[in-house]
Parts: structure tokens; C-alpha cells; sequence
């Protein structure tokens, strides 16, 4: 089981994201934004303007790197990845089910939507 890990975007805001990548050694629950190099929200219907819009603002002022989407089309998952890009996230790629979503940074990894459940 793991602990929820919390965000520090500034001193008067903390958020818990779905999925937290860093290289800090600290065992605690709480991080400050500058250890964070890649983050994630699995975006849930009904609630696709506090990922898509807010978050990402939020992520992008807090200079979070990268920024994952894992978006349910109907029965399916698509993920889209962005980049840090001066102030704002600029899409760096989108994979549907059936497509493979490749990086070879900040680390590698790659996963077809398709296995999310």
C-alpha cells in the first residue's frame, strides 16, 4: 500500500496528485514542487476542467516538467504527455489504445493504453 504523496505548489497550496515521480530520498508524504519532475491526474468524468485546465496551470507555474493526462475514452485510455515549455505545457504526444507512448526522458518508460484497466 502506498501513502498519498502531497504537492507543495506554494505556501498556501497543496495538492495530492494520482501519480508522483521524484528522486527525493525524504520518506514523507509531503514534497515541495522543485523535487517533483513528472506528475500525473487520471482524469475522472465529470471533473475534466480541474485536470485539463486548473491543474495543469497549476503544475505548469509550480515549473512540474512533465505533466501526464490518463484520459477513459468510453472503454479505453488515452494518454497524453506534455512538456514544460517556458511558462506553459506544450503537447509532446498523445497514444490511443493499440499505440505505444514512448520516453526516453525523464526516464524510460513506455506502456499502450490498452493495459490500463
Amino acid at each position: 500500500m502506498f501513502d498519498a504523496i502531497n504537492v507543495r505548489l506554494g505556501v498556501d497550496r497543496i495538492v495530492i496528485p494520482d501519480l508522483v515521480v521524484t528522486d527525493a530520498d525524504d520518506e514523507g508524504t509531503f514534497l515541495d514542487a522543485g523535487q517533483v519532475f513528472f506528475i500525473g491526474e487520471i482524469v475522472p468524468p465529470g471533473n475534466v476542467a480541474a485536470d485539463r485546465l486548473l491543474k495543469m496551470q497549476l503544475y505548469a507555474i509550480a515549473r512540474i516538467p512533465w505533466y501526464l493526462l490518463v484520459e477513459q475514452d468510453g472503454e479505453t485510455h488515452s494518454l497524453r504527455l506534455y512538456r514544460l515549455d517556458g511558462e506553459h505545457y506544450a503537447e509532446d504526444q498523445v497514444a490511443k489504445a493499440g499505440e505505444t507512448l514512448t520516453l526516453a526522458e525523464p526516464f524510460r518508460w513506455q506502456i499502450d493504453p490498452a493495459a490500463l484497466r
